[in-house]
This record gives structure tokens, sequence and C-alpha cells, in this order.
């Protein structure tokens, strides 16, 4: 058995399952689940009457590479999206379907890591722990870049120190981030970019949340828009990883794509092609009406904008809370006066109120500077309006009776 297993920690959800044994919530309160970021909006019609009608497809094995009609679909989205120019992305070298961004994050480490050369994975602190099981189990070491109130909840990249980047192979960054929803800027991303350049390392931007904003006028940035913008127009060391399961509310579906330097997308597809992960036509299809369509996505941000609204007004008069830049999180800060960590807090709120939130520390790891993660709580606001406002009235309770 591969020794590298006996490095994962567990995940947040068993360490969660764990809090919870023992406790029993009031039964006269339904259970309300704001601890995993599974959209609960209803998909679009179309997509389930373009599922039917392709269940043929079934009858033929998929291509890894995808259906050339899903590529320039995505090549021209992105480019919209991201104000490429024209003809930069070509969706032969450019562009490569993948079963959503959770599978495709951990096996890109898999394939581009060189463990004979001492390497080190540099991630933000909280994370997705995908991001670190990659890392360990592509034999390098994490590199955890904690993110703060003080930094702005964003990874100093000025603080990584150059013995750090020189052995650096692999940068995660997560943006819109997971879990405070601060927004990376073009320059900020620009300077990742430049250091990319310098010591040599790829960038793997996880952009799963970049379509939930609260403000139409101002989109989330992208690495490869910055990249451009730079003039770097093969997108050296850059590549993108987006999924229809936020924006388009289809985690099931499991479609999603990574984009961005040609020679890293050519060693990409030899690896998943021996690796045996094409997404399945029907899905394909239906990939290419979502990323089609912004009607959707756009009445998708409608509904979030309003849980974020009338949520905030319900907490704002008890506890410090504030619109995120974009995602679907609250990132919340437990205030030092109730004399509660995190998990604490969390067991409490469940034995209280029935309701599920996610320990900040569960998403972080120990470092000098201590755990990042500690005295927060992230709620994920994908459960319907009315749900989500009776979970912030009785949260509203809770911290009264603290």
């Amino acid at each position: 058995m591969n020794p590298d297993l006996n490095s994962l920690y567990p995940y947040p959800f068993e360490k969660l399952n764990a809090l919870k044994q023992g406790v029993s919530p009031p039964a006269t309160l339904e259970h309300i689940a704001l601890s995993i970021g599974e959209p609960k909006h209803p998909a679009a019609d179309f997509i389930f009457s373009e599922i039917k009608q392709q269940l043929s497809s079934l009858e033929k094995y998929p291509l890894t590479k995808g259906l050339p009609a899903l590529r320039e679909a995505i090549t021209h989205w992105l480019t919209d999206r991201f104000k490429l120019k024209n003809n930069n992305l070509d969706p032969e070298k450019h562009i490569l379907p993948v079963n959503g961004t959770r599978e495709a994050l951990f096996a890109f480490a898999q394939a581009m890591i060189d463990r004979s050369s001492d390497p080190i994975v540099v991630m933000p602190n909280p994370f997705y722990q995908i991001y670190e099981g990659a890392a360990l189990l592509a034999g390098a070491e994490p590199y955890y870049v904690n993110t703060t109130a003080e930094n702005n909840y964003l990874p100093d990249l000025d603080g990584i120190p150059a013995n750090v980047l020189e052995r650096c192979q692999l940068l995660y960054l997560c943006n819109p981030g997971n879990p405070s929803g601060k927004v990376m800027s073009l320059a900020y991303l620009k300077q990742a970019i430049k250091l990319s350049q310098k010591y040599d390392f790829i960038i793997a931007s996880d952009e799963c949340y970049s379509e939930i904003y609260f403000d139409e006028n101002s989109p989330p940035p992208g690495l490869l828009q910055a990249a451009s913008e730079l003039g770097i127009d093969d997108f050296k060391n850059c590549v993108v990883f987006h999924s229809l399961s936020k924006r388009s509310n289809l985690p099931g579906l499991r479609s999603g794509f990574v984009a961005g330097d040609a020679n890293i997308m050519a060693g990409f597809l030899k690896y998943r092609t021996y690796h045996g992960c094409a997404l399945p036509y029907h899905h394909q299809y239906a990939s290419i009406r979502a990323w089609q369509d912004e009607s959707h996505v756009v009445a998708n941000r409608e509904q979030y904008c309003k849980k974020f609204n009338s949520v905030i007004e319900i907490l704002s008069p008890v506890i410090d809370v504030s619109l995120p830049d974009a995602a679907f999180y609250l990132w919340l800060k437990i205030p030092d006066q109730y004399a509660l960590d995190d998990t604490a807090f969390a067991r409490k709120l469940f034995e209280q109120q029935n309701i599920t939130v996610l320990p900040g520390q569960f998403l972080s790891r120990e470092t000098s500077a201590g755990n990042p993660g500690k005295q927060h709580v992230r709620i994920a606001l994908v459960a319907p309006v009315e749900q989500c406002n009776e979970a912030a009235r009785r949260i509203k309770t809770y911290l009264q009776s603290l």
C-alpha cells in the first residue's frame, strides 16, 4: 500500500461528524445543514432535457479529450468572461474537460510533481483539503500560507521565503477564496504570475466560485486574464480550474474543465488518458448548453444576493458580519467575549438549535503563527432563502443566549 496514504489527515466532515457524536439537538427543530458547500438551488430545466435527449450516447466510450463542441463552448465562454484576446485560446491545445474540479485538482498534482527533487506545494491556509491531499500523495511537502484578517484573507506572496519558492513546483490559489470569499485582484494575480516566471513553478488557480458574486458590474478576475494583460499569450505556467457545480447548481453532473499552458495541458491529457476518467457524452452535451447560457447564472446570483442581504440583516445586531466579495460562505469570527473556541461554538449551536456549521480549524493546519481557522466558523448559504433566514434567526437566538 502507498505509504503516503498514512500522511493524509481526516477529512473536515469526518471531524465534524465526530464532534457531533453524543449530542441530541431539539427534536422540535428541523435540522439545517450549513456546513457543506453543495448548492441547493434548482438546476435549469434545459439541462435535464439535454441529458434525456442524449442518453443514447451511453452506447459509446467517451474520449478523454472531450467533444470538440464542448471545448469550443468552453473557449468562447472563457474568452468572453475574462476578456481574453480573440484566438488566444485554442480548443485543441488549451482546454480539457474533467469530472468536476475536485478530481482534477487532485489528479493535476499527481501528473505535475517531480517527486525526485524535494518538491514543495504552496497553498493558502485555510484551504480546500484536496490541495493538501494531492500534494502529500504526489510526494511533495505542503507549505501553508496563513490567510487572516491582517492580510485581508489573501496569501501573503511577499512573505513566502525564497528557499521555499526555489523548491516550489506548484502553487494552489483559490479565487474567490474558500472559506473567506475574498477576491484576488488583477494586480495580485499578476504578482503571482511574475513569481511563477521567476522561480518556474505552476499556478493552479481554483476558480470554481468565480460566477457567484454580488455586483454584476464587477465579476472576479481570473488568472488567464491576468496573464493576457501581462502579454503572456501562451499562458506559461498558468492553469485554471472551473466547474458547473456552483455556477449552474450541478454538483452531481461532475462537469468542469482545466485550461491554460498548452505544454502542461498536453502532459495532463496524457496522464488522464491512462487515468481513465473521461466525461460521459450525455454530460458533455448538457455542459455545452450550460456554458452557452448566462441567464440561469444571473438568476442564480440573484438568489444568493437575497439570502446574503436578509441573513446579514438578521445577524448584524448580534455579531460582526459583512457581505463577502464573492462565493456563498460567511466566514464568521467568534467574538472573544463568548469564551468558546470554534469547535465548542459549533457543537453547542447544533445542540441548542439543530444547525450544523463547520469549525474553521477543521479547514486549517497549525503553523508557527498558529491555526488561522481557529475562532471562525464557515456558514454555507446554500439552502433556500427561507431556510437560510430561519437558520439566521436561530443563530441570533443562540448568540443572544451566550
